[in-house]
């Protein structure tokens, strides 16, 4: 006898009740697909999601308390296999990146079809990724934008006298040893270690010295 095949398991985290009773009423026409749960916000998904273990997730971004991004963050910290599925109003760069970065699967906009849900819902369960058209095109942008030149280190702000005086005190040399050493007066040190410590970020001498010993800079 066959085996009949189980329905993809989808559990709604939208904030708004009407958005969730109009898709969980057109999904569940759907062959193969059952909602079996809905949720108001973040916590209470993560709290049904350990109920349900549903398949897919449709997530909002914009929730009050723990948002879309958190809730997919930590809701795949508990249930990896789970393919979340964003439905979103929202394009901008500051909600879309973050939620993908966290491990959404697919990326879909509220205006889309109820059919286009439903394939990407059958899609996601197969290990498909579904991504509105607009998105696709951002992440390419993205991709082809060329890398940011490398941050360059806090000690590239500094002097070259003031590199002479960090690596003295790199080697544990007081302020009056540092003015002999360098043939400076001591008012001057002083001086140079205030401008050493702003530049580096750092509080005192003890911090400065690992700061060049950790970046090669003490002799």
């Amino acid at each position: 006898m066959d085996s009949i095949e189980q329905p993809i398991k989808v559990l709604l985290v939208d904030d708004h009740e009407m958005v969730r009773i109009g898709l969980a009423a057109v999904l569940n026409t759907e062959d193969g697909i059952e909602v079996v749960g809905e949720a108001s916000n973040g916590m209470e998904g993560i709290r049904l999601a350990q109920a349900y273990r549903p398949d897919v997730v449709l997530m909002d971004l914009v929730m009050e308390g723990m948002d879309g991004v958190e809730t997919t963050r930590k809701l795949l910290e508990l249930y990896p296999d789970c393919k979340v599925i964003v439905l979103t109003s929202y394009l901008d760069d500051g909600k879309m990146y973050p939620v993908i970065e966290a491990g959404a699967f697919s990326y879909l906009l509220k205006t889309s079809r109820a059919t286009e849900i439903a394939d990407a819902i059958r899609a996601a369960n197969r290990g498909q990724s579904v991504l509105e058209s607009q998105v696709a095109a951002k992440m390419m942008n993205r991709f082809r934008q060329p890398k940011a030149e490398a941050v360059r280190p806090l000690h590239d702000q500094l002097t070259d006298r003031e590199m002479d005086v960090l690596k003295c005190v790199a080697k544990g040399l007081s302020n009056q040893e540092i003015a002999e050493e360098l043939f400076i007066g001591i008012k001057t040190v002083k001086f140079h270690v205030t401008n050493i410590f702003a530049k580096l970020s750092v509080e005192d001498r003890t911090q400065a010295a690992i700061y060049a010993h950790k970046h090669g800079l003490a002799e």
